[in-house]
């Protein structure tokens, strides 16, 4: 008998390896998404599928990483990533630590894990990023390789609670309007040259911000000399995943971009919960997330502090973003809190291959210099529609709670005085082509703010107004101006309340205009 229970336990141990080895495998991720995030949604959405892994797990050091803050350990944390890719996949923990790197490379299958107290803070060399072909600010072109990327994966995570920070002061060009005159001086100390009151870090990036004939990206720049030149120019965004599906971001700070901070591009199925973004507010460009070209996706229970727009739904711009035809839809955006932005929620400028299905809700705008912001211009093309939006809560809005702005020109809200914009809107009227956006069927319910500069702004296309939007039950205090409504259509506005020492409401070549029950044509 003992010989028997010994052979028999032998045998079960011999069948433990595979039958964990088998567990292990089918070991998913719990989820942790409330389902009731889904309920009552005004369009049909299937639920965001969420990333799957075994419980194989392998940490930095293993593969020599070295948390001195002056040990490069691009190679140890790559190789790491690429073991438990090629086993399967699974788990590559970053311990607390000091961690310096290069461009980390994410791979099918791997939960990138941060510990407590882990700080993974990315070169200022740039050199160690190299030119690569790319999409930014909805054109093809080439920018540095980011700080995190990943292309084609499926399955991936980036989880935990440590802190990525992008170096991104190398990297910005800053203007002196947007610094304290101390602050000003002691940039100028750290090198550097000023342009125009603008201090680039090297000569090489004014020569690329030269070559840029409107936005970020060079014109004429030919030869791989020229390319390397203006590679300070060249500012990746610091989180780049590119054509992948099952994403998962959470509970992780990414800090100090070079440019945009988290840019998903063409990706499906995608999960942004309990993140935290933080830029300095005088960062050129420094979005905090621009969500380009996705489907299925969920922003949830985030902080975001910016130096441009917060919350940004994009899909490719003009010519680039038609052709590539991915429209940004189906997308949730509930329980954020936004500090600082140009925008806190905001469509455009790049639309080009169209926005919809999209729905808001239960987000709070503290100081955001625009709150709800529409923006596109001729040449895009695109249709933005479908979009619902409904609790918002914001205070200090310097400039409008909501803003559809169809003449965007680039610039900030509050950059462009309202002299000029008249004056670039003294155009002929074009015809309407693929090069004409469209915004329309536009939802907003449930809006309370205190203190802005001015309550609405509708400025749509002659040749395209801005149709049917509904708005209800906003309650607008300490405003400076009110509500202006221009190149719209069928807008009705119901159980409104506006307090402003200005005018309340100016309607302007606009038809069907409903405001509080009393119709306005002009």
């Amino acid at each position: 008998m003992k010989t028997t229970l010994k052979n028999l336990f032998v045998f079960a141990m011999a069948l433990l390896p595979v039958a964990c080895a088998q567990k292990n495998e089918m070991q998913k991720l719990e989820s942790v998404i409330d389902e009731g995030v889904y309920e009552g949604l005004p369009f049909e959405m299937q639920q965001v599928e969420q990333p799957v892994f075994p419980e194989y797990s392998v940490n930095i050091t293993d593969f020599g990483a070295v948390a001195d803050g002056k040990t490069l350990n691009t190679e140890a944390i790559n190789n790491a990533i690429k073991d438990v890719n090629s086993k399967g996949g699974g788990k590559v923990v970053i311990p607390a630590g000091l961690w310096l790197t290069g461009p980390i490379e994410l791979k099918s299958n791997v939960n990138l894990y941060t510990e407590q107290n882990s700080l993974i803070l990315f070169t200022d060399d740039f050199n160690a990023y190299p030119i690569l072909e790319t999409s930014f600010e909805g054109l093809e072109t080439r920018r540095c390789q980011s700080p995190i990327s990943a292309w084609n994966a499926e399955n991936i995570a980036i989880t935990g609670y440590g802190v990525f920070d992008g170096s991104g002061d190398s990297w910005r060009p800053v203007k002196k309007g947007k610094m304290t005159a101390s602050q000003w001086k002691s940039l100028l100390a750290s090198g550097g040259v000023v342009e125009n009151d603008v201090w680039y870090p090297t000569a090489g990036s004014l020569k690329g911000a030269k070559a840029c004939k409107e936005f970020n990206n060079p014109e004429g720049i030919e030869t791989d000399e020229e390319w390397n030149e203006i590679r300070p120019w060249l500012r990746p965004v610091l989180l780049n995943i590119v054509k992948s599906k099952k994403v998962l971001l959470e509970g992780v700070t990414f800090k100090n971009s070079p440019s945009w901070c988290l840019h998903p591009l063409s990706c499906e199925h995608i999960t942004i919960k309990d993140v935290k973004v933080f830029n300095p507010w005088y960062s050129q460009n420094g979005d905090a997330l621009d969500l380009e070209s996705c489907n299925y996706a969920l922003i949830i229970n985030n902080v975001f502090d910016a130096g441009d727009d917060a919350i940004c739904i994009k899909s490719g711009k003009d010519e680039d973003g038609r052709k590539r035809g991915e429209p940004c839809q189906n997308v949730i955006v509930k329980n954020n809190v936004v500090l600082h932005g140009h925008g806190g929620f905001v469509v455009g400028s790049e639309m080009s291959g169209g926005v919809k299905n999209i729905y808001v809700s239960d987000c709070t705008f503290l100081g955001t210099d625009v709150g709800l912001r529409f923006k596109s211009t001729r040449g895009r093309g695109g249709v933005v529609e479908n979009i619902h939006i409904h609790n918002i809560n914001m205070i200090d809005i310097p400039h409008e709670a909501l803003l559809f702005d169809l003449f965007y020109g680039g610039k900030g809200a509050g950059e462009e005085t309202e002299e000029e914009l008249i004056a670039r809107m003294k155009t002929a009227i074009p015809p309407v082509t693929e090069e004409t956006p469209a915004f329309r069927d536009i939802y907003i319910s449930g809006i309370t703010a205190n203190g802005v500069g001015r309550a609405m702004f509708f400025n749509g296309l002659p040749e395209m107004p801005i149709r049917n939007i509904d708005i209800k039950d906003v309650q607008i205090t300490n405003a400076k101006a009110g509500i202006v409504i221009s190149q719209a259509e069928n807008v009705t506005i119901d159980n409104a309340n506006v307090e402003t020492e200005g005018e309340v409401l100016k309607v302007r070549f606009a038809k069907n205009v409903k405001v509080n029950g009393e119709e306005f044509h002009n």
